[in-house]
C-alpha cells in the first residue's frame, strides 16, 4: 500500500511496490528525472531518463494517458518531488516519489545498472547468450576484407553515426531494413554477411535477425563494433555516404515479407487491421503507436497519430520511445518486413505488441514531422523580444550585466555556438542562476529554437525580482537575423551533465573506457538474473 510523506503532498512509493508492479507486467512509468550523465552511473533496470528540465517537451507524448501511475526517483537532489508535482500541474492523476530514490533502491535490495538504454544491452547480451549468436573477430573480418573474399558489411546504427566512423567498405543498413535489403545486397547465397555496430547490442540483434528469418548467407557479428575495431588497432574510416539501395525486386521483397512474419508469429506478436486500431484503446492501457521506416520516408507520408521510430533504433531505445513499461505497442510499416521484425524483439522483451497489417499507400495521407503535443504556454506578447532589440540591449550594455542572457540548450549545442555574452544553465538549477545576478536589469532565456526556454519564463520570474523576457524563436533567429555568435565553455553556470559520453561513440576515447565498457556488457546477463524483473524471453 502506498504511504504519503507528511511534509509532502506526492505519496511515497516503496521498492517492494515498483518490483510487484513489473513482475505482475502492470503499467507503470518509473522516471529517473535526473540529468543523463547521473542516470548513467546508477538506475534501476526500466528506468527511464526522463529530465526534469525538459519536462514539459516529452510528458504529453510520451506518457500520453494522464491516469498512468508514475514513480519518479532522483538520487538526493530533490528533482522527483519537484518533477511529481510538475507532472501533478500538469494533469497526471496518479504519480508519486520512490522512496530513498537511488539509493533506496540499492538500500532496498534492488539492482542498479549502469550506462543507458539498459534493457535493449542487457536483452542483447540474453540473445547471444542463448542463441550463441555467430560472430567474428576484428581481426578475422580484417583479414577477410584484406584477402577480398566475397563478404559485406552492414553497418546496422543510424546513418549519423555511420558516417562518423564505420568499417572500411561497409554500407549503412539500420537494423530494422537488414532482412528488407540483405537479398538485394547479398544475392548470392555463398557471400557472407557481417553486421557491425559500435559496441555489441546492434550486432547481436542484427545477426540475430538474419538468422532467424532464415536468409541462406552466412552470417556474423562483428564481434564489439567499431570498438573491438579500434582496440585491435586497426582504422576506421569517416565521412562515408554508402546507403542501401531503394530498389527492391518483388520476389525478394516477397520472400522478406513471408520470413518476417514467420519470425513474428513465433515470438507471439499479435495482428491488427487497420480499421481496428482503435480497439487497442483501451481504459487503463497506454497505447504507442510507431512508424518504423526511416524518418524520410515517415515525412513523406505516415498514419495519423503514428509517431517516427526507426525499428533499429526502436529495439535499442526502448524505454526512451516507450517509458511507460507493460503499455501496449503498435507498429507500422508499408512492406511487411520492418514492423513485423521489430515486433519480433520488441514482444521478446516483454511488450504486448501488435502490427498493423495491410497499409497502403493511400493511407500514408499525414506529411510532415508529427506535431508535439505541448501544455498551455503562460508567456505574453510583451514578453517576447526579436533578436533585434536583445542586441540593442546588449549593445547598450556595453559589457555590464544589466541584460542577463540564460541558455538552456543542450550543453553541446551551446559550447558549438551561441550567443555572446549568453550563460548556460540548466533548467533545474535555474535559482542558481537567478541568484547569480542580482544587479541584472533584466533577463532574457533563449534555447536553439526557445520550445524549451518558453517554459523557463514563468519559473524564473516567480524567482527574480527583474522582468524575464524570451527571445523569441531562439538562437536560431539570432543566427538567422545574421547576428554574431559564440562558442566556448566559459560562461557555464551548470556542469555538463545533461550528456552523458558514450564510450562507443566518437573517435576520441580512451581504450580503457572502451575495454571497461565491453566488460560491463559482458556481466549483463548475470545482473539480469539478480535483478529478476526482466520478463525476457528467447525464441
Amino acid at each position: 500500500m502506498t504511504t504519503v510523506h507528511q511534509t509532502s503532498p506526492i505519496p511515497v512509493v516503496t521498492y517492494p511496490e515498483v518490483r510487484a508492479a513489473l513482475l505482475a507486467r502492470e503499467e507503470i512509468a518509473l522516471l529517473d528525472v535526473r540529468e543523463e550523465a547521473p542516470h548513467a552511473e546508477a538506475h534501476p533496470l526500466f528506468a527511464a531518463n526522463f529530465p526534469f528540465s525538459h519536462l514539459e517537451l516529452n510528458a504529453y507524448t510520451r506518457l500520453p494517458r494522464r491516469d498512468t501511475r508514475i514513480v519518479t526517483l532522483d538520487d538526493g537532489e530533490g528533482l522527483a518531488t519537484r518533477a511529481a508535482l510538475r507532472l501533478r500541474a500538469l494533469g497526471y492523476t496518479n504519480v508519486g516519489v520512490l522512496a530513498g530514490g537511488v539509493r533506496g533502491w540499492r538500500e532496498a535490495g534492488g539492482e542498479l545498472f549502469q550506462d543507458v538504454n539498459v534493457p535493449s544491452k542487457a536483452f542483447g547480451e540474453l540473445v547471444e547468450a542463448e542463441r550463441h549468436t555467430p560472430s567474428l573477430s576484428a581481426q578475422e573480418v580484417k583479414a577477410l576484407l584484406d584477402e577480398k573474399a566475397d563478404v559485406v558489411v552492414l553497418d546496422a546504427r543510424r546513418f549519423e553515426e555511420y558516417q562518423n566512423m564505420n568499417i572500411p567498405g561497409s554500407v549503412s543498413v539500420p537494423g530494422a531494413e537488414l532482412v528488407l535489403r540483405v537479398r538485394a545486397l547479398a544475392p548470392d547465397p555463398a557471400t557472407r554477411v557481417i553486421v557491425n555496430c559500435a559496441g555489441r547490442t546492434r550486432s547481436i540483434i542484427g545477426t540475430q535477425s538474419l538468422v532467424n528469418a532464415g536468409i541462406p548467407n552466412q552470417v556474423h557479428a562483428l564481434r564489439n563494433g567499431t570498438i573491438g575495431w579500434t582496440l585491435a588497432g586497426q582504422q576506421l574510416e569517416h565521412g562515408q555516404a554508402r546507403r542501401f539501395s531503394e530498389q527492391l525486386g518483388t520476389a525478394q521483397q516477397e520472400e522478406a515479407r513471408r520470413q518476417a512474419k514467420s519470425v513474428a508469429e513465433r515470438a507471439g506478436v499479435r495482428r491488427v487491421a487497420l480499421a481496428d486500431i482503435g480497439s487497442l484503446e483501451q481504459p487503463g492501457r497506454t497505447l504507442y503507436r510507431f512508424d518504423v521506416r526511416t524518418p524520410e520516408e515517415y515525412r513523406a507520408g505516415h498514419l495519423p497519430d503514428f509517431l517516427s521510430a526507426p525499428g533499429g533504433q526502436l529495439v535499442q531505445e526502448t524505454e526512451m520511445n516507450a517509458p511507460v513499461r507493460g503499455a501496449r505497442i503498435v507498429l507500422a510499416d508499408d512492406d511487411g518486413v520492418r514492423a513485423d521484425m521489430s515486433a519480433s524483439w520488441l514482444a521478446q522483451m516483454g511488450w504486448d505488441v501488435h502490427v498493423v497489417d495491410g497499409v497502403t499507400p493511400k493511407d500514408l495521407s499525414v506529411a510532415g514531422d508529427a506535431p508535439r503535443p505541448l501544455p498551455a504556454i503562460a508567456v505574453t506578447a510583451q514578453q517576447r523580444i526579436s533578436p533585434q532589440q536583445l542586441k540593442a540591449w546588449l549593445d547598450a550594455d556595453n559589457g555590464s550585466t544589466g541584460t542577463v542572457v540564460l541558455d538552456f540548450s543542450l550543453s553541446a549545442r551551446y559550447v558549438a555556438r551561441h550567443i555572446p555574452g549568453a550563460w548556460f544553465t540548466l533548467r533545474w538549477q535555474i535559482a542558481d542562476a537567478a541568484r547569480k545576478f542580482p544587479s541584472a536589469s533584466r533577463f532574457v532565456v533563449t534555447c536553439g529554437s526557445s520550445l524549451l526556454a518558453q517554459f523557463a519564463v514563468t519559473d524564473l520570474q516567480a524567482l527574480a525580482a527583474q522582468p524575464v523576457y524570451l527571445l523569441e524563436g531562439g538562437n536560431n533567429a539570432w543566427e538567422q537575423a545574421g547576428l554574431p555568435l559564440a562558442s566556448g565553455e566559459e560562461r557555464l553556470l551548470s556542469p555538463r551533465i545533461d550528456r552523458y559520453r558514450r564510450p562507443y561513440e566518437g573517435t576520441d576515447n580512451a581504450a580503457a573506457a572502451m575495454q571497461a565498457y565491453l566488460d560491463w556488457e559482458f556481466g549483463l546477463v548475470e545482473q539480469l538474473g539478480r535483478d529478476g524483473t526482466h520478463g525476457f524471453f528467447v525464441i
